[in-house]
């Protein structure tokens, strides 16, 4: 080994820990891969930047902004509530047309974004059906990984793949060469997961609302505040009596975090939005979080002429609108991972408070404030709706999952649906025709989403997920650096002295297993970068024709199903599943099996060997 790949591989070797690891971000340690190779003398400056001018590059940024089009004008949302008018109340019949959805919308758009836009859509729908969430969420994320067999265009990976095949001075794939694959793969995965949801089923369906929305009562239940809620009604000599909540300052005061307002009316009681203006009266009854012991707070009380009952007794506050309280969900992209709630400063920025947090089923007590938050992660938040409404408009920080039934439709360009969809179907046609190459039917897209109105120009920059595309562009000139110092005909040398006598089938399914367990530890689209090369360059020197082998490393790639941690979707999915780490080795490690030999039952069958 030279000194050169010796150089080479420390600095994959890093980059591979610093992703595992987790810290920095994934573009960070791109860009200190970029910057670090042409130190070493190996690449050049514009080697090492050739990366952002590959055309698959471009392709993926445009296709977020085609996604994007189709979320601003409601045409994802529209979907999930057809679905949901015709379910006729089968969760069995639910699931299998979520998945269907989510597969068809995600090969065109991003999965992570389908999963996003889809999950308060089906907490919605199991609330109303009285489901236990943890029986869908895993199959609506299956179905968005197995989104990226069906096109090109379904998965960044499919795409860096393809490139790697362009460059090597091959024809590449096409637009539904991927379909012959993943449609079988589908059609397994909604059997499977038929069965399989029945391992998820330990929870209880989710108590709800008389319009499928969760109710205060469930909401404290679940990020464990019954011990730390409180119901404290106003006596008539209260000093609180006549004042608003923003005057008397009663969180910086006395540690108390309204989180309802309960005022009685003649023959029943209302909620009110425990806003800064809401005036308190004599009678009225607040519902608090408070951190303290119970001693503090029945001294507390005392000194503040309130009349204190715990919440144990959850009945009495069963409303089906409680107004000012919605739980909401992290993103992988948000601007708020890997930052507290302080440090985020979340009342100032945002107008509203964080009462509680959970992680997959474990809900914090103590902490919340000062632990950092990480994607997949819930908060239940206090304040105006407007403030929730504004929050969802643009780049999200949060996403809202437990939507208020008159929060109104967060969709700004719907009256432009159908021309999104006739963008949609022009992209296609040109890419399935070959009228424009790929990037160039995109970017046409782009431009007739733009011309239509159905998205801004700001809007489409927001909407470019400009992590994935400085972590492609920064990690494809590891690829170069490799074939310039002879890594990759080592790696394919390594392989075929390994497996290369049991044939082409022990070859393919070598390649699967490698990509699939790499891809546990990085990215999907990182992985394929690193494996890309190294199939064709076996094929190549053993004589078989390219494309089994690149075929077999995207599907593998986009097997992601082992982990939480796999991929993005998965972690999306934890916590409204309410699910385990254990709870996707059990059910997502048989089935990449079962994937894994699908694949190379059909690959070898439709791309032959020689």
């Amino acid at each position: 080994m030279s000194l050169d790949l010796s150089v080479v591989f420390g600095l994959l070797a890093a980059a591979i820990g610093m992703f595992a690891w987790g810290r920095p971000r994934v573009d960070a340690v791109a860009l200190i891969m970029i910057v670090a190779l042409p130190l070493t003398g190996i690449l050049t400056v514009q080697e090492a930047l050739a990366g952002f001018s590959q055309p698959s590059v471009v392709l993926i940024a445009a296709l977020f902004v085609i996604g994007e089009g189709l979320v601003r004008t409601g045409v994802a949302s529209r979907l999930g509530d057809w679905i949901a008018s015709r379910t006729g109340g089968s969760s069995g019949r639910l699931m299998t047309m979520l998945m269907l959805a989510v597969a068809t919308l995600g090969s065109v758009m991003s999965s992570t974004g389908v999963v996003a836009i889809f999950i308060p859509i089906v907490m919605r729908i199991v609330m109303r059906l009285r489901i236990a969430p943890g029986q869908i969420m895993m199959p609506l994320s299956f179905a968005a990984l197995i989104s990226g067999m069906m096109t090109l265009v379904g998965t960044p990976p499919n795409l860096v793949v393809n490139s790697a095949l362009l460059r090597e001075g091959y024809a590449g794939f096409g637009f539904f060469s991927f379909t012959p694959f993943g449609l079988p793969i589908l059609l397994l995965g909604i059997a499977y997961m038929t069965v399989a949801r029945r391992w998820l089923a330990d929870a209880e369906p989710e108590e709800a609302g008389r319009h499928g929305q969760p109710t205060l009562a469930q909401l404290i239940r679940d990020y464990g505040l019954i011990e730390s809620s409180h119901r404290l009604r106003i006596k008539a000599d209260s000093p609180l009596a006549g004042h608003s909540l923003e005057a008397l300052r009663l969180r910086g005061a006395h540690g108390l975090i309204v989180m309802a307002v309960e005022r009685p009316r003649r023959f029943t009681s209302t909620f009110l939005n425990p806003a800064g203006e809401t005036v308190l009266r004599a009678g009225d009854s607040l519902i608090v979080h408070f951190a303290g012991s119970e001693e503090s707070m029945l001294a507390l009380a005392a000194r503040l002429g309130l009349q204190h009952s715990p919440l144990r007794d959850l009945d009495t506050i069963r409303k089906p609108h409680p107004i000012g309280l919605a739980e909401v969900m992290i993103p992988p992209d948000s601007p708020l991972s890997g930052r507290s709630v302080l440090e985020a400063e979340f009342r100032s920025t945002y107008g509203l408070t964080v009462v509680g947090l959970r992680r997959g089923r474990t809900a914090w007590g103590k902490g919340v404030l000062e632990e950092k938050l990480q994607a997949g992660d819930t908060l239940l938040l206090v304040g105006p709706w407007e403030e929730l409404r504004r929050s969802q408009r643009g780049k999200r920080s949060f996403l809202l999952l437990s939507q208020p039934a008159d929060l109104e439709e967060l969709s700004p360009a719907a009256d432009r649906a159908p021309q999104a969809l006739l963008s949609l179907a022009v992209v296609i046609v040109m890419m399935v025709s070959g009228v424009l190459p790929h990037v160039q039917a995109a970017l046409v897209g782009c431009l007739m989403m733009l011309g239509f109105r159905c998205i801004d120009m700001d809007s489409a920059y927001r909407a470019i997920h400009w992590q994935t595309i400085v972590l492609i562009g920064g990690m494809l000139p590891f690829s170069l650096a490799l074939q310039k110092t002879g890594g990759i005909a080592m790696a394919a040398d390594g392989l075929i002295n390994l497996v290369g006598e049991a044939g082409p089938y022990a070859l393919l399914a070598s390649l699967f297993v490698a990509t699939a367990l790499t891809g546990l530890f990085i990215s999907n689209t990182a992985t394929a970068v690193l494996m890309a090369p190294v199939a064709i360059a076996t094929a190549r020197e053993l004589g078989f024709s390219p494309y089994p082998f690149a075929m077999i490393v995207a599907l593998a790639a986009s097997a992601a199903f082992m982990t939480p941690v796999s991929s993005p979707v998965n972690m999306l999915v934890m916590g409204p599943g309410r699910y385990r780490f254990g709870d996707f080795l059990r059910i997502g490690v048989p089935f990449t099996v079962l994937v894994m030999v699908v694949s190379l039952a059909l690959v070898p069958l439709l791309l032959p060997v020689r």
